[in-house]
């Protein structure tokens, strides 16, 4: 099962020309392929001077859903080098539209290829990536009178709180990685003496720092 993969860390916008045509990048992070669709329909709404809005889109943990677009330039010339450069970059959940405003000059299959990869790499440079993991949450029922004390010995120890709700006993939910659901168990224990055990109640992607 994969536990973790890269996306794209923000919005971004880069462009590169080539004989007068301008080659202009989207690049969005997206949830699924009607998100991904909907960057396209904005982007021609617009820029409906553009002659083309080619796309790439690849979505899921594991990348299992791609898909490209020529949208009008040559079979196999603008959707699938991009996606090319996308499946190479190894990112996911992400969507490019490249915008071609055609300069006059006929690029050729080749220049047209090389034109719409650099295009994409160019917005892969400006975006940066990020690292989502998928954590496994813990739930645990503490005591008024240690739940200050037991949040503090956690964080302390690396483990990653995500929330503490008040209410007759203090419910904290924490969450791990699935080889460090093992070590958290432990450190709870420690911190209330063996009174409080964590119990798994779910999972949830979380995104980890930029790059």
């Amino acid at each position: 099962m994969t536990t973790t993969y890269l996306t794209v860390a923000r919005p971004a916008t880069a462009e590169v020309e080539d004989r007068g045509s301008r080659f202009r990048c989207t690049l969005r992070r997206v949830e699924d392929e009607d998100e991904a669709r909907g960057v396209v329909a904005a982007l021609r709404r617009a820029h409906p001077e553009a002659r083309h809005h080619c796309f790439a889109a690849v979505l899921g943990p594991r990348g299992e859903l791609q898909r490209s677009s020529d949208d009008g330039e040559p079979a196999g010339t603008a959707g699938a080098p991009m996606l090319d450069v996308l499946r190479g970059a190894g990112v996911s959940d992400v969507a490019a539209v490249v915008t071609r405003w055609f300069g006059g000059t006929l690029l050729g299959a080749g220049g047209l290829v090389r034109a719409y990869g650099d295009a994409v790499r160019a917005g892969l440079a400006e975006a940066g990536t990020l690292r989502r993991s998928l954590l496994t949450e813990l739930a645990v029922d503490l005591d008024h009178a240690d739940a200050g004390r037991v949040e503090g010995e956690l964080r302390t120890r690396g483990v990653t709180v995500l929330d503490v709700a008040y209410d007759a006993r203090v419910r904290m939910v924490l969450a791990a990685a699935p080889d460090e659901v093992q070590r958290v168990r432990d450190v709870v224990a420690a911190a209330t003496s063996g009174r409080s055990r964590p119990r798994a109640v779910g999972e949830r992607w979380v995104d980890g720092p930029a790059g």
